[in-house]
């Protein structure tokens, strides 16, 4: 979701390369540490995962910390699988990142840190569950998809909820982990009403590694963050937040150079920041940071393919304000048109889009079920609602009413604008069309049956992705709301904003523009389940869960998917 400052109101230790069991050296801090930040899991493979904890020394040192860690088979730490000892320092913000390797397929494990002192394992542990990949025939995989985690807005109750599901393969989490906004009065989320129990640290908009450190930190003191990434692994991508807003490989629109620096040192800084605090695997040596695509396979039931569409190649996105001109009173939507649809602005670069089309056609020479698309922002063509067009007379008039002169100009400036078929969100894949086509035929050369998920847009999504002909339903997409982040139906409560955008849109099969919460997506051979799953609040920690809606996906017998029916 694009927010930039004038309408933000509006919406109201150790490296992974170094060897896991190394000794620990001499010359350890003596003193007692603790593990405020609980324990994470991630990017699981067939015979090994990422474990991680952040250790914080309870008085100052500049001597490293030892860390002793152990995998189990149960959750008594009777049968001990693998373990070792790690190190940790201020080069790395005391978090600690280990790739047990030598795992079995498809296995649950436990694993737990304790601080290590005169090479024993001393103090309380953390702990958590893991798992490693199936291979081979695999009746299911059950995923739970999240993104858009604001802070001061509320309580993370989604990922409580997750840390409580009977099952869970993995999370997947699409971006905007943390926010890079300032706990001001007029910044983003500090109008919600739990602001004052939830504010950021630090207080101003981050910029520094140690800003950015401190948010990751900050989030992590949640105990539904906590919860949930003891629960099972995550699979992670960042969207724009964990950098700046609208975030491209130039710059960002939530940045300036004339007062922020450099944008190469403040995405640099990011970066690092979020490597030390995310269970996501190190970048090869001499590997570009921002080149985080990758694949995870689920046995024969998915290809997980997780893609990148901030840092490495994003071109700059367009603007209406800037980028539609105003001819005799009107937009010149042709103008317009020509500079939307040249071919030359990309979202992924070529060396990714190859490494994308590789994948797809591997996984379906495999024969493997379904092709999961990791991604950060919605897919579909979703063009302005019209809200006047799908209410009575009189209720819209009292909306609009008791609207603030900006929300008012924003609503009739999107009635306006769906006359046209131009994107609501410039921001997302719509704002991109020539390259989300490449994206397509990538799928139909292959005759996949992709699933792409979507986070970014702070609601709601269930959509059917058609080719630019119209001709081939090539996909389905499931898109996660936010977990705390506010959307236009909190702007606008108990305005129809869904089924205006599914009356404006072919592709729009269902949308909810307020509720918080999770996807949970269960694949089976022949079947993909999407349940979408709100929490009742996120003011406090007493909620309830329901499933708003369920939408179960069938593959198309020659590629591509069936029409999606509601379950």
């Amino acid at each position: 979701m694009t927010i930039d400052r004038r309408s933000a109101l509006a919406l109201l230790g150790f490296g992974a390369a170094s060897p896991a069991t190394a000794a620990a050296p001499r010359g350890l801090y003596a003193g007692e540490a603790r593990f405020d930040h609980g324990a994470a899991s991630g990017d699981p493979l067939r015979d090994r995962v990422i474990l991680w904890t952040r250790v914080t020394p309870a008085a100052a040192t500049t001597r490293p910390v030892g860390v002793r860690w152990d995998v189990a088979t149960d959750a008594a730490f009777k049968t001990i699988v693998k373990q070792g000892q790690a190190t940790t320092d201020a080069s790395r913000d005391y978090t600690v990142k280990v790739d047990v390797q030598g795992l079995k397929p498809g296995a649950a494990y436990f694993y737990r840190f304790r601080q290590s002192r005169g090479g024993k394992a001393v103090g309380p542990a953390v702990v958590g569950q893991t798992r490693t990949l199936p291979t081979g025939p695999t009746a299911d995989v059950v995923l739970a998809v999240v993104s858009c985690t604001l802070y001061p807005n509320g309580y993370f109750n989604a990922y409580d909820a997750i840390a409580k599901l009977p099952r869970v393969d993995a999370v997947l989490h699409l971006g905007d982990y943390i926010y890079e906004y300032g706990g001001g009065p007029k910044d983003y989320g500090m109008n919600s009403k739990v602001a004052a129990r939830r504010m950021p640290d630090p207080p101003h908009e981050i910029v520094t590694l140690a800003d950015y450190r401190r948010r990751h930190a900050l989030y992590k003191t949640d105990p539904g963050s906590r919860a949930a990434h003891a629960r099972a692994p995550w699979i992670v991508v960042w969207d724009d937040h964990e950098t700046a807003n609208d975030s491209w490989q130039g710059g960002a629109e939530n940045h300036t150079p004339a007062t922020e620096g450099d944008w190469a040192t403040r995405k640099a800084a990011a970066l690092k920041a979020y490597y030390e605090w995310m269970p996501i695997r190190e970048p090869a040596a001499g590997g570009l940071k921002e080149a985080t695509w990758r694949t995870f396979q689920f046995g024969d039931v998915a290809s997980l393919l997780m893609v990148e569409t901030r840092l490495t190649a994003r071109t700059k996105q367009l603007d209406y304000d800037d980028d539609l001109p105003i001819v005799d009173g009107k937009p010149d939507i042709a103008a317009f048109t020509a500079k939307w649809r040249d071919p030359t602005r990309r979202m992924m670069g070529e060396g990714q889009e190859q490494w994308l089309a590789r994948e797809v056609d591997a996984s379906m020479k495999a024969g493997t079920a379904w092709q999961i698309l990791g991604n950060q922002v919605v897919m579909a063509r979703v063009a302005s609602p019209n809200l006047k067009a799908v209410m009575e007379p009189a209720k819209y008039d009292a909306l609009i009413a008791q609207l603030p002169a900006y929300a008012k100009t924003r609503v009739e400036r999107g009635i306006a604008m769906s006359a046209y078929d131009i994107p609501s969100n410039l921001d997302a894949w719509d704002g991109y069309p020539a390259d989300r086509e490449r994206v397509y035929d990538i799928f139909k050369a292959s005759k996949a049956r992709p699933i792409v998920l979507s986070g970014d847009s702070h609601m709601f999504w269930v959509n059917e992705l058609w080719d630019e002909a119209g001709k081939s339903r090539v996909a389905a997409e499931f898109g996660a709301t936010g977990v705390t982040s506010p959307g236009y139906g909190d702007l606008m409560p108990g305005a129809p904003i869904g089924e205006a955008f599914v009356a404006r849109n072919k592709e729009v099969k269902y949308s909810h523009p307020s509720a918080k919460g999770f996807v949970l997506l269960t694949l089976s051979h022949g079947q993909a389940k999407g349940e979408l799953v709100a929490v009742s609040t996120i003011v406090d920690t007493n909620y309830t869960t329901s499933v708003l809606k369920t939408f179960v996906v069938t593959p198309a017998e020659d590629g591509g998917v069936k029409a999606v029916v509601e379950g």
